[in-house]
């Protein structure tokens, strides 16, 4: 692989970007206890969902209780830090210094990210383009959120590289079309690589830089 194939990496954020997977596994896994007791793997089943779709798929129609989780969920966040993942300012500094363009692709509302960019207002300098859950028609495992990413750039899917950590997301890149780099950050590797192209732990993976050149 060399480095004209490449146009655009298009980043999911959770877990990708941010090191935040356990606290928001922590936060749904609380939700999960509380109102669906029989699904211990509720925390799990939604990763790379949308507000909408958790609401939709789960609690259809109980809106007094979507208002509850809604507002538990808005104080969590403002509370909530958005460490790094290892490497990663580094790595997408490389990319942009090689001629890459850069978007973040995220299930995330707005509203979470004017959080994250409170502790982080260099993101906007890091990405081209902040794609949130507002920006797309259908949510992951869809591939509607790629394919608008790889559209921002003019490019074709099989010219991005996308980066993802979830079991939807890894589908929905995958669906898309584009080389797909798997992070073993909130699931183990064994199960991230039965999707992605290949895996690393995080940005400081020395097998990104052998198996990826750009």
């Amino acid at each position: 692989m060399t480095q004209k194939l490449w146009k655009a990496a298009l980043f999911d954020l959770d877990g990708v970007v941010l090191n935040t997977e356990r606290q928001y596994s922590q936060f749904w896994g609380s939700v999960g206890k509380e109102f669906l007791p029989h699904l211990p793997s509720f925390a799990n089943d939604i990763k790379g969902q949308t507000l909408t779709q958790i609401y939709d798929g789960w609690f259809a129609g109980k809106t007094e209780l979507q208002e509850t989780i809604t507002a538990r969920l808005n104080e969590f966040e403002r509370h909530m830090t958005f460490p790094y993942i290892p490497g990663f300012c580094e790595y997408i500094t490389s990319l942009r210094n090689k001629g890459l363009k850069t978007a973040v692709v995220t299930s995330s509302n707005k509203e979470k990210m004017q959080n994250a960019y409170r502790e982080h207002p260099e993101l906007h300098q890091l990405f081209d383009k902040i794609l949130t859950s507002e920006d797309f028609s259908a949510s992951k495992p869809d591939p509607d959120c790629y394919l608008r990413g790889a559209a921002t750039f003019n490019a074709n899917p099989q010219e991005c590289i996308v980066f993802e950590d979830s079991i939807n997301g890894l589908r929905a890149a995958k669906a898309s079309g584009a080389f797909v780099v798997g992070l073993a950050t909130t699931l183990p590797a064994e199960t991230v690589s039965t999707i992605a192209d290949f895996v690393i732990d995080d940005f400081e993976d020395k097998n990104l830089f052998l198996n990826l050149k750009v």
